[in-house]
């Protein structure tokens, strides 16, 4: 599932695509879970709208229009949001991916996984959202409309301090790993980040979260940051549907010190990484550098 580095590296490369270009037209599937708003009802309100600015928000990306409303994308799982134009195998459904040589695969065209096409009255590189899953989620909120969505989201990870955590977790008898995925908590922090953050400040995911010092809480909060400033500097992790709006993989991925890589030698100490499984959600650490 991307995370905030994933979702922070489309933002920036798909803005120059959105931002201040106004939209000709939309192009849906069928009415599905993946629409909050009924396709129809974005197709009518959405046209000859400007998007005046793209924000973050944890893991969604919220696009602000002209006439104060709001269009919210969420990736999902195996959401992919990219230009036209954009060249990919990961864009490609399985058939497809498996008929064509790589020097064979031509630019992207929309196919049935394709679920909202943006057009723009420049007559310029529209926008696609493709989910093959379709947990991903595109709704159009009203100026000043609540989120059911945004409005729980504690704050960014990013933005986070180790205090921010430490308050967080007083009296809490979870799993330290689980308090990192609580999105009330620290909005953004995923599987990946969450494995490679603890690694970072030598903290095992079991640990109860009520019982970590400040000490930790501050090494943790770090930690996850590293990780994911530098996933966004690397064009964050393809690991498996996840490709740019550019059609680019990212890198991060080949530098996953603990994360999907049960039974590898620890790169910094050769002890065998470990997988455990908290909350129903797998959790990968070091026994060697993690206490």
């Amino acid at each position: 599932m991307p995370e905030l580095p994933e979702v922070e590296v489309t933002r920036r490369r798909i803005e120059p695509f959105l931002v201040g270009r106004k939209l000709a037209g939309v192009r849906t599937t069928a009415p599905s879970y993946f629409f909050l708003t009924p396709p129809r009802r974005l197709a009518r309100q959405l046209a000859g709208r400007t998007v005046s600015q793209l924000q973050r928000r944890g893991k969604y990306l919220v696009a602000d229009l002209d006439d104060g409303r709001r269009l919210l994308l969420h990736l999902g799982m195996t959401g992919q949001l990219f230009a036209d134009g954009a060249r990919s195998p990961r864009l490609l459904s399985s058939t497809a991916r498996a008929s064509l040589a790589p020097e064979e695969q031509r630019a992207f065209r929309a196919d049935r996984h394709t679920h909202l096409r943006l057009c723009f009255a420049d007559g310029g590189r529209g926008v696609f959202f493709r989910d093959v899953r379709k947990f991903g989620k595109v709704q159009l909120l009203e100026p000043g409309e609540p989120s059911a969505r945004l409005d729980p989201l504690g704050i960014d990870a990013l933005d986070a301090a180790g205090a921010d955590l430490h308050r967080a977790s007083r009296g809490r008898r979870v799993a330290v790993k689980s308090l990192l995925l609580d999105q009330t908590v620290l909005a953004g922090v995923g599987n990946i980040y969450a494995d490679e953050g603890l690694f970072r400040a030598g903290v095992r995911p079991r640990r109860r979260a009520g019982r970590l010092s400040r000490a930790e809480c501050a090494a943790i909060v770090r930690g996850v940051q590293d990780c994911m400033h530098r996933s966004i500097a690397t064009g964050g992790s393809s690991i498996s549907d996840y490709v740019a709006p550019d059609g680019a993989d990212g890198r991060y991925q080949d530098e996953r010190h603990v994360y999907a890589r049960s039974g590898e030698p620890c790169r910094a100490c050769s002890a065998p990484i470990r997988r455990v499984v908290i909350g129903q959600r797998s959790a990968h650490y070091c026994p060697g550098c993690q206490r």
